[in-house]
């Protein structure tokens, strides 16, 4: 399911990354007092009631810059072609300044739901100017104060209460895997490579989403869909050009997929943006495939695939269940390889176990090795089941969740895969106190 998408947009140190870390309940913005901190624009998932949404904080604007306007009107472009809702932040303190006006010309002729966030009214000036903003021209008005967390329940519900319906497009049984990667990787040409296959009978009408290109196809009679996150619909500088775009893209395909392949560049090797890629793709607890392109360019391939599979193994510990795939979209060598890997991992994430067979082995791994004591206490394991799929996901009942270490959880989510084939997908461990009904 696609999430909804809210952008933070208006003017330096008028708080969007004070107003970005309470709506997504932890501080991944840098905050400081000078104008312009934020150079990058930041991403995260916001919860509301039963919501869910994309949150995009866009940056300030430095005014002192000779080209100022272009910069905010590409930042405006961004948050008006991706954001389902927009949220204009301006200073309560400070009223209304130009730069604020360049955004409202744009952003009242962009047809989305835009919220004029009045933010800072805990101070005394915001008094002074609070209804000056009203000559912006917008329907919708919030006043907040960010930081001390005043209007935050009230934004959240005037965002939320116009959503779209963003419900699966696709019937449940259909494979929808998307293709994650870097720039220049070859996700393009995978993709070509996969539905050029023989075994594949492409659609008539390839789909197409405001996400990313869909193509449903029949690989052996069942029902598929690749999301080729490298295509882009609109075409021109500020999108070619901007990095953060092409994550956004990724993100919502990664929200749309069962399984994603994250694709790595065999010439290049493995760098640190492949491993935040694929974080991704774990954080959303979805299958994965590590797919090693363009596996024609490298000499001696056998020898080679040995001393790269030992370094995504060492590269890509936190996923160490991820099956790889070694093949070129170039000459479509080993293509055959990587559809039936799919299946495999995606069969995987729905995997259910029963509850006896489960506390089976977990009673054995706790024989095997009895976690420590603290403070004169040990943890005690009553019994586990399995509550979800895709990802699987175990309730396990304990004495005290407080005496859970994370070297031990991970003991058992080991012992657990060594019973039960769950690779490619991620499993989640949820430990509840004895009587606990509420996660």
């Amino acid at each position: 399911m696609r999430r909804n998408v809210v952008a933070l947009v208006g003017r330096p140190n008028v708080g969007k990354s004070t107003l970005f870390n309470k709506l997504v309940g932890k501080k991944m913005a840098i905050i400081e007092d000078n104008p312009g901190v934020t150079r990058d624009r930041l991403y995260g998932v916001g919860y509301f009631d039963s919501y869910s949404y994309h949150l995009i904080d866009t940056g300030g604007i430095d005014l002192g810059k000779e080209d100022f306007n272009a910069e905010i009107r590409m930042q405006a472009s961004l948050a008006i072609d991706e954001a389902d809702v927009i949220l204009f932040v301006v200073d309560g303190k400070e009223g209304i300044v130009s730069g604020d006006q360049i955004v409202r010309d744009m952003l009242l002729k962009s047809n989305k739901k835009v919220i004029v966030v009045i933010n800072k009214v805990d101070s005394k000036l915001s008094k002074e100017h609070m209804y000056d903003f009203y000559e912006l021209g917008f329907d919708c008005y919030q006043a907040v104060s960010a930081e001390q967390g005043e209007g935050i329940y009230e934004l959240q519900m005037e965002m939320t209460k116009d959503f779209k319906d963003v419900s699966e497009e696709y019937p449940q049984d259909v494979l929808k895997f998307s293709i994650i990667g870097r720039p220049n990787v070859g996700k393009s040409s995978l993709v070509n490579a996969i539905l050029n296959e023989d075994r594949v009978i492409v659609s008539n009408v390839a789909g197409t989403t405001r996400d990313a290109i869909d193509t449903p196809f029949t690989y052996h009679g069942k029902d598929m869909v690749v999301i080729d996150t490298a295509g882009l619909r609109k075409r021109g500088k500020i999108y070619e050009n901007v990095e953060k775009y092409s994550l956004l893209r990724t993100l919502k395909a990664i929200d749309r997929s069962d399984v994603c392949l994250i694709v790595i560049n065999a010439e290049e090797g493995i760098i640190e943006h492949d491993k935040h890629i694929a974080g991704y793709a774990i954080s959303a607890g979805k299958s994965v495939v590590l797919v090693v392109n363009k596996w024609d360019t490298i000499d001696e391939k056998d020898a080679k695939m040995k001393s790269f599979t030992n370094e995504i193994r060492a590269q890509f510990a936190f996923m160490s269940y991820a099956p790889i795939v070694f093949l070129s979209a170039l000459t479509k060598k080993r293509i055959h390889t990587l559809i039936p890997q799919v299946e495999k991992v995606y069969m995987n994430s729905k995997r259910e176990i029963k509850t006896s067979i489960l506390n089976d082995v977990i009673e054995e791994a706790y024989a095997l090795n009895l976690p420590p004591t603290y403070k004169g206490k040990r943890l005690k394991i009553y019994f586990a089941n399995q509550a979800n799929i895709k990802p699987p996901t175990f309730d396990i009942r304990v004495n005290s969740k407080g005496l859970i270490h994370f070297s031990y959880e991970r003991y058992l989510e080991n012992k657990i895969r060594e019973s039960f084939d769950f690779e490619g997908t991620p499993i989640v461990l949820h430990f509840k106190n004895k009587g606990e009904e509420k996660i």
